[in-house]
């Protein structure tokens, strides 16, 4: 086995303590923190679950605003291209790899070509891919990607290892997990010459490695879960309210263990005795939680740029369109940024995926992603301002309805069409004027 497939497996098996982290996190699955061992005894496995989910909504709802809609080779549209990313589903897997990204800290895409030769791009997880970068050119100069096979019994099998290098493509195979235990299978020359692996990594840093979006949630979502779960508990209380009685004689069981003469379920309370007295003690104040969860919240709120009306606090009177458009600026700020930290491997994907289907070198392509408005607006207010700036003639008409969102395909359609109705319009037979 290579040395550069141990490092590059070592550093796979480094990361996936910290990917289980926040996949715990994702999936709402993490245990409940801020509570003291001698809380963890009283309640046993009488407490549930309890979880507020969150860290996914942060990611999915940044995800939802990063959306590609096309690609331009050389300043040009370039549909080659776009079929050849309708064509691996990555106008849907493409949210898919945002999401990955954005939760995880970084996923991969790998380009290379399928049965009929077209150029095919596959979206990976950071749970299996690892790349080695150039510290100078910042270039993946080394990839893997690692999985299991299982029997039908569900049992581990057999596990696979796939090394990409500039100019080769490796395949291993191994009985067991373990890092010595890999043996080389095939050899694929890679005629590319470059790693045919691009990494979406979420960070606005130049050394950093990526950074999940809900590494600064954890700590608060804990103190919030925590917060929620002694809400619950003092509920319990709230609604059943701790009785005293005093002037009644006390029985002991067998072991000297003084027994309560009224259990819980009893609704009226009887004593013969003249000088009992029964009382309950104060109610809850659950206000407490109430303020405690909104400092919690307003928190969240300012780390993860969620306005407020995506986390639940709403107001007697509900805001205005533009008061919400407003709330979101941060959200669709930190989107744009995103698009220009993703945008970068998608280029290097496409310069990739154009290589492969004319069988040149990567860098001879100027790809350049095209990406939707992250901003929320309605249809209407998008087409006002498309209107505005055409009759100005600051726009043409095709990009006027490339602004609106229709595909190249779409366009061409729409110019046919109005192209044949002015001609309509003005009596011309295309027939006759052809023959």
């Amino acid at each position: 086995m290579s040395d550069t497939l141990q490092l590059l497996l070592q550093e796979l098996d480094s990361k996936q303590a910290q990917i289980a982290l926040h996949e715990q996190y994702y999936t709402g699955n993490q245990p409940l923190s801020y509570l003291s061992p001698e809380a963890k005894v009283a309640l046993g496995t009488r407490f549930g679950r309890l979880s507020s989910n969150l860290p996914r909504l942060a990611v999915t709802s940044l995800a939802e605003r990063l959306r590609v809609v096309g690609f331009t080779v050389g300043g040009t549209p370039a549909p080659e291209l776009w079929q050849t990313w309708l064509r691996s589903d990555m106008d849907q897997l493409g949210g898919v790899a945002h999401r990955e990204a954005l939760a995880l800290g970084r996923s991969y895409a790998i380009v290379w070509a399928d049965r009929t030769g077209k150029a095919r791009i596959t979206v990976e997880s950071a749970r299996q891919v690892a790349a080695l970068t150039d510290p100078g050119s910042r270039q993946i100069v080394a990839a893997v990607k690692r999985w299991e096979s299982v029997t039908p019994a569900g049992l581990p099998d057999k596990a696979y290892a796939v090394l990409y290098l500039p100019d080769r493509i490796e395949r291993y195979v191994s009985e067991s997990t373990a890092a010595a235990a890999y043996k080389l299978q095939d050899t694929i020359d890679n005629p590319l010459g470059v790693v045919p692996v691009v990494q979406l990594r979420n960070t606005d840093r130049l050394l950093d490695d990526g950074t999940s979006e809900m590494a600064d949630l954890i700590p608060l979502v804990d103190a919030l879960n925590k917060t929620l779960a002694d809400m619950l508990v003092g509920s319990e209380y709230y609604a059943r309210p701790r009785r005293w009685a005093t002037g009644i004689e006390l029985v002991e069981d067998e072991h000297g263990h003084v027994e309560n003469p009224f259990p819980e379920g009893d609704r009226m309370l009887i004593s013969e005795a003249p000088e009992s007295k029964f009382g309950q003690l104060a109610d809850a104040d659950l206000a407490s939680y109430e303020a405690a969860v909104r400092v919690l919240t307003s928190q969240i709120m300012a780390v993860s740029a969620l306005p407020a009306h995506y986390i639940g606090s709403l107001t007697a009177q509900p805001a205005s369109a533009d008061a919400l458009r407003a709330s979101e600026a941060s959200l669709t700020a930190r989107a744009e940024a995103r698009q220009h930290v993703f945008g970068r491997a998608w280029e290097q994907a496409g310069r990739i995926a154009l290589a492969v289907d004319t069988q040149r070198h990567p860098d001879e392509f100027d790809v350049r992603v095209q990406w939707a408005d992250p901003s929320t607006r309605s249809l209407a207010q998008e087409a006002d301002a498309v209107v505005k700036l055409f009759t100005a003639g600051l726009l043409p008409a095709s990009a006027a309805l490339a602004r609106l969102g229709y595909s190249d395909d779409e366009i061409a359609a729409i110019r046919s069409a109005r192209r044949a109705e002015a001609l309509d319009g003005q009596a011309v037979d295309l027939g006759k004027l052809i023959a």
